[in-house]
C-alpha cells in the first residue's frame, strides 16, 4: 500500500488572501490581564485620588464662578 500524504501547503495562500491578510486591531487600552493584583490595586487608588488636568480646569472655573 502507498503511503499517505502527510502535508501540503495547496491552497492555503489563495484561502488567507481571500479575505485579505489584516494586521490584529489594536485595542485602545492594554489588557491588564496577568498583571500583579498588588500593582492594580495601586492604579485604582492612583485614578482615584488624581485629578486629570481636565476635571481640575473645570473645578477652577467652577469656582471663579461661584465667587462672582
Amino acid at each position: 500500500m502507498a503511503k499517505s500524504k502527510n502535508h501540503t501547503n495547496h491552497n492555503q495562500n489563495r484561502k488567507d488572501h481571500r479575505n485579505g491578510i489584516h494586521r490584529p486591531k489594536k485595542l485602545r487600552k492594554q489588557s491588564m490581564k496577568g498583571v500583579d493584583q498588588k500593582l492594580l490595586r495601586n492604579m485604582k487608588f492612583c485614578r482615584k485620588f488624581n485629578k486629570s488636568r481636565e476635571e481640575l480646569l473645570k473645578l477652577e472655573q467652577n469656582l471663579k464662578q461661584n465667587k462672582k
